[in-house]
């Protein structure tokens, strides 16, 4: 009896011993080559290190007015493309909505001084006007994810005339609430922004992750590995968790004046929900967005709390606007497969009413 115990205890150990191997070999010193970001697309557009990318229809025939997905200008915005099933992009190609995505590119230390007014005024504007040249469509829909979301709303604030729907995701429009850590750290007591600007040029990629990643340090630092060993033999499984490691450690420097004037402007300010908030000289008032608009929110975002989403549609002047708050977290929003199947048809169904 007690030799059978000693024999079963071995046999789980030697397993647990190949589990292991084989995970260190996956993680961390033969890692397989993972592909993202595959969709097919054409670049129509570039300017500096931006990059437009059109993706090709897979429907006979696209609606009439095209999307332009706009992500923040941290991480790469292959989140919303992450792998075929696990894509945002393909579920809105099937739908036949006309998609494009802003591939912000790689800030270099001669982009430090680029700034809100370089990235709205300029960028985005000059992106709609290619997209509505191509498409011949007198307007766009937007669809801002994070930051992107609320540089969106900027932008719609700033030219109504342009925009026949915006869709925000988790999008900060209030950075005073109470819950939320960044809020925290980003608030003027606790970060000299202008400190660390002036001593850095571009904010460095490794000083974003490690903030994000303490933030949640059981399950970013632990949990997950867990899981990962627990499911190595899930073929499914780790071909998910490696394009998703990978566009996490697949980050980028945010250009210096931007980071600077969005903490300032928002987070210690909190100069847009206060309607006072200035681009270049003009006013960004929310009031003046009239649009068709759904905002979706993360029940579980730890990086934008729901309570600074949920303010935005009570700041603007759409007759049309509704609210969606989905079970999930920040990034589940757009990877899950709960949202992939469950949300973002209804979203694109949405869409594609208002397209016509």
């Amino acid at each position: 009896m007690v030799t059978n115990y000693l024999e079963s205890l071995m046999q789980q150990a030697e397993k647990a011993k190949g589990k292991f191997i084989k995970g260190v070999e996956l993680a961390l010193t033969n890692p397989p080559e993972v592909k993202v970001g595959v969709t097919p697309h054409e670049v129509v557009f570039t300017e500096n290190k931006l990059r437009l990318l059109h993706y090709h229809p897979v429907v006979e025939k696209t609606h009439p007015v095209p999307l332009i997905l706009i992500f923040a200008l941290v991480n790469r915005p292959y989140i919303l493309d992450l792998k075929p099933g696990k894509s945002v992009v393909e579920v809105l190609l099937k739908k036949g909505i006309d998609v494009y995505l802003i591939d912000w590119g790689t800030p270099g230390d001669e982009d430090k001084h680029l700034n809100l007014n370089h990235y709205i005024n300029r960028y985005i504007k000059k992106v709609v006007e290619k997209v509505k040249k191509i498409s011949g469509s007198d307007k766009v829909s937007l669809l801002g994810y994070c930051m992107g979301g609320t540089m969106s709303a900027m932008y719609t604030a700033l030219y109504p005339e342009d925009v026949k729907n915006l869709i925000l995701m988790t999008a900060g429009i209030d950075f005073k609430v109470d819950s939320g850590m960044l809020n925290l750290w980003g608030d003027k007591p606790h970060f000299d922004v202008d400190k660390f600007v002036d001593a850095y040029g571009n904010v460095p990629p490794e000083f974003l992750q490690t903030g994000f990643l303490i933030m949640k340090p059981i399950q970013n630092m632990v949990s997950k590995y867990v899981s990962f060993y627990e499911n190595i033999d899930n073929e499914d499984f780790v071909e998910n968790f490696l394009a998703m490691e990978k566009w996490i450690n697949d980050n980028i420097p945010v250009a210096g004046e931007v980071f600077r004037e969005f903490i300032k402007l928002c987070y210690q300010e909190n100069l847009l929900i206060e309607n006072k908030l200035r681009i270049n000289g003009k006013l960004v008032d929310l009031k003046k967005i009239g649009c068709s608009t759904l905002n979706l929110i993360a029940e579980h975002d730890h990086l934008v709390p729901p309570a600074s989403s949920k303010v935005f549609n009570d700041l603007i002047s759409s007759k049309d606007k509704e609210t969606v708050i989905y079970p999930t977290g920040h990034i589940g929003l757009s990877v899950s497969s709960k949202a992939l199947k469950d949300l973002w048809p209804k979203v694109a169904d949405w869409l594609t009413t208002r397209s016509k």
